[in-house]
């Protein structure tokens, strides 16, 4: 069994692509990020460029070979030493925790909502192997917070504290709104809508004027008891077809 065999129980599930929108939105409230991706990332032209990034990186650390886990983190490394401007730089530790918690609480969030809490000493385990997503860059293993109890205080004083700039909120429009992308991805951006409004943190999402009232909270509802029928009976192979793509087209990539 490999030693993050609980964080590969998590990340396996194709479910977590629908926090997508919900992770970058929190990641671009921090400023230091926000500012990068408005001066670094066209989401207008290329609405699903961070999504993709993000997710080779997650799925080779979580399931890749030693060799393939420094191959990307270097590549990823190498990227973000041109990410620089006044006031920030991507390569900033303080900047991959921040990036690296909202991976881990988007997928612990929709995890619990599709399958329910994880028992809590697993919940201890899945914590402490997800600090590879940040440790695999630029973070120091002592800033990773020590447990969930840490983690907890430093989530809840970011929410409390971050400012979502008009760049972030211009970012937001693209990303939820895109007006150049594939037909099939328009067609889903109603529901994902739906779900990050669903998934953010009020502050965050008054913020970004993203109206969510007791209606709205009743059809999410509604939705969460069917899809989670629905998500327990499909086969595991097509639960897991975002994982086994993302892998194979890195493995593509590294081959050539």
């Amino acid at each position: 069994m490999p030693d993050n065999a609980d964080m590969r129980r998590v990340a396996r599930e194709g479910a977590l692509l629908a926090g997508g929108a919900r992770a970058i939105l929190l990641q671009i409230a921090h400023p230091g990020v926000g500012r990068g991706v408005v001066e670094h990332s066209d989401f207008a032209g290329r609405p699903l460029d961070r999504l993709r990034a993000t997710l080779t990186y997650v799925y080779c650390v979580t399931f890749g070979t030693p060799e393939e886990i420094e191959a990307v983190a270097a590549t990823v490394t190498a990227a973000h030493r041109k990410v620089a401007g006044a006031g920030y730089r991507a390569s900033d530790p303080e900047l991959q925790l921040w990036v690296a918690a909202t991976l881990y609480d988007t997928a612990l969030l929709v995890y619990g909502e599709v399958f329910g809490p994880l028992d809590a000493a697993v919940a201890d385990r899945v914590y402490e192997q997800y600090a590879v997503l940040g440790t695999a860059l630029q973070v120091p293993a002592e800033l990773w917070p020590p447990d969930r109890s840490a983690f907890r205080v430093y989530w809840e004083h970011m929410i409390d504290t971050l400012e979502v700039s008009d760049d972030a909120r211009r970012v937001a429009r693209d990303l939820l709104s895109p007006e150049h992308a594939p037909l099939i991805l328009k067609a889903a951006m109603p529901i994902n809508r739906f779900l990050t409004a669903a998934w953010l943190p009020e502050r965050i999402r008054g913020q970004y004027g993203i109206v969510w009232d007791d209606s709205q909270r009743r059809r999410y509802e509604q939705l969460m008891k069917l899809t989670r029928l629905a998500y327990r009976l499909l086969p595991a192979p097509l639960r897991e077809a975002p994982k086994t793509y993302y892998l194979r087209e890195m493995r593509r990539r590294l081959a050539g």
